[in-house]
């Protein structure tokens, strides 16, 4: 193959790449069920976020920083993600107080803050989490 033609075809390839519409949502921050009780939930100290003593009374929620998950009674270690249109597939290594687990954390996209939690093999359920604003 001729280097002309193997450069055409290099510089199409990364323009393309370089005008693909980028889908990667930031889900860094905290999410919870009711987002008009997230001060109740969360509490911000300096640049973290952190729960608060009874934050569960008023819903689901957890805390996204980076490749960690948190909940109220687990954190997480982000090991991969995966999009799929609109739905990021996590799959994370948690750790409570009695057990570790692999755990399969999958998010519908609905606009960037607010997100749908589905379960896949269980139809029809989800649950939706807004981004509180801290």
């Amino acid at each position: 193959m001729r280097y002309s033609t193997v450069l055409s075809l290099l510089t199409i390839q990364i323009a393309s790449l370089l005008t693909s519409p980028s889908h990667a949502i930031d889900l860094n921050g905290a999410w919870a069920t009711d987002g008009a009780v997230y001060q109740k939930m969360f509490i911000r100290k300096g640049k973290s976020i952190s729960f608060r003593p009874e934050s569960e009374v008023h819903g689901g929620s957890f805390i996204i920083e980076g490749s960690s998950i948190r909940g109220k009674a687990a954190k997480c270690a982000i090991k991969s993600r995966r999009e799929d249109g609109e739905i990021i597939h996590l799959l994370a290594a948690c750790a409570t107080d009695i057990m570790l687990s692999n755990v399969q954390f999958s998010l519908r996209i609905l606009n960037e803050n607010k997100v749908s939690r589905i379960f896949p093999g269980m139809e029809g359920m989800e649950m939706s989490y807004d981004r509180c604003s801290l």
